[in-house]
C-alpha cells in the first residue's frame, strides 16, 4: 500500500526552507467569514464579497483600494447568484477570469471550482496539488454536507476544507497515512469519521485513545473528540476517513 504524508504547514505564519512543501497550492474561497501564499486563487460567486469586503479589514491602516487590488482572484467561478454587481464589475476591471455557470444548478459552487481546477489549468503543476478551501464549514449544514460531499466527488485530488476552528479532509483507503502534526498551530482534538460507509477495520498509532483493527460505523462507534499525542498520527483503514483537527487561536 502506498504512502501518503500529510502536513498543515500552509497554518504556519513562515515555513523554513528545511520544512518547506513541494506542494503546489490553490486557494479557494467559499461564501462564509473568511478564516496563505497560492499560486492560484478562486472565488466561487459570492466568495467574492468576502474578499472585497474583508480584505481590508485586515489592513486597517492601508487604502482600501489599494489593498483590494493587491488582493485580487484570478478566477471567479459559480451560478452567479451571490456576488454583488459592484463587486463583479470591479474585478471584471481588473482582469479577473469570470466564469458562469448558472446554466448547472445540479452541482455546488466548490463542485465547479474543483472541476475547473481540474480541467481548464494546464500550466498547474497538478502532480504536488493541493487545494486550500476557505469558508467551507459553519453556516447551514447543508452546505457543509455538500462541500464534505466535494472531498468524495474529487477523491484522488488533495483537498482542505478550513474554517477558524478547525480542518478536514479525506484519507483515502487506497493509502497509508502518515500526519505530521504542526503542533504550535493545530491540535489537540481531533477525530476520524467514516462518512459514506463503514469502516470493517481501522488501525491508528499517536492518538490518545488509538484503534486497533476497530470497526466505525454511524450507529455504532466513531473516533471523535480523539486527542493527538505527538508529531505523528498513522492511519489505515479498509474505507475512506475523514481526519479533522483542530485549529489554534493566534
Amino acid at each position: 500500500m502506498d504512502l501518503m504524508a500529510h502536513s498543515s504547514t500552509f497554518l504556519l505564519p513562515t515555513i523554513s526552507g528545511d520544512h518547506r512543501p513541494s506542494l503546489t497550492y490553490v486557494l479557494v474561497l467559499l461564501n462564509q467569514r473568511l478564516p496563505r501564499t497560492a499560486q492560484l486563487r478562486l472565488c466561487a460567486d459570492g466568495g467574492a464579497n468576502r474578499v472585497y469586503d474583508e480584505m481590508p479589514l485586515l489592513f486597517p491602516h492601508e487604502d482600501a483600494l489599494d489593498v483590494r487590488h493587491r488582493y485580487k482572484p484570478d478566477v471567479i467561478k459559480g451560478d452567479m447568484d451571490s456576488i454583488r454587481t459592484e463587486v463583479l464589475d470591479f474585478y471584471t476591471s481588473l482582469g479577473t477570469k469570470v466564469v458562469d455557470e448558472s446554466h448547472d444548478q445540479d452541482t455546488t459552487d466548490l463542485h465547479k471550482c474543483i472541476s475547473y481546477i481540474r480541467d481548464f489549468t494546464p500550466n498547474l503543476d497538478k502532480s504536488n496539488l493541493c487545494i486550500l478551501v476557505a469558508g467551507a464549514l459553519g453556516g447551514r449544514f447543508d452546505h457543509e454536507a455538500g462541500n464534505i460531499n466535494v472531498l468524495y466527488r474529487f477523491s484522488t485530488m488533495r483537498i482542505i476544507l478550513i474554517s477558524d476552528d478547525c480542518l478536514i479532509y479525506l484519507l483515502p483507503r487506497t493509502h497509508y497515512h502518515e500526519i505530521y502534526i504542526q503542533s504550535s498551530v493545530e491540535g489537540p482534538n481531533c477525530g476520524l469519521i467514516p462518512i459514506g460507509m463503514p469502516s470493517a477495520s481501522t488501525t491508528t498509532t499517536g492518538l490518545q485513545w488509538d484503534l486497533t483493527n476497530m470497526e466505525m460505523t454511524f450507529g455504532g462507534l466513531i473516533s471523535t473528540s480523539n486527542i493527538v499525542k505527538g508529531e505523528k498520527v498513522t492511519v489505515q483503514s479498509s474505507s475512506d476517513l475523514l481526519w479533522t483537527i483542530s485549529i489554534k487561536k493566534t
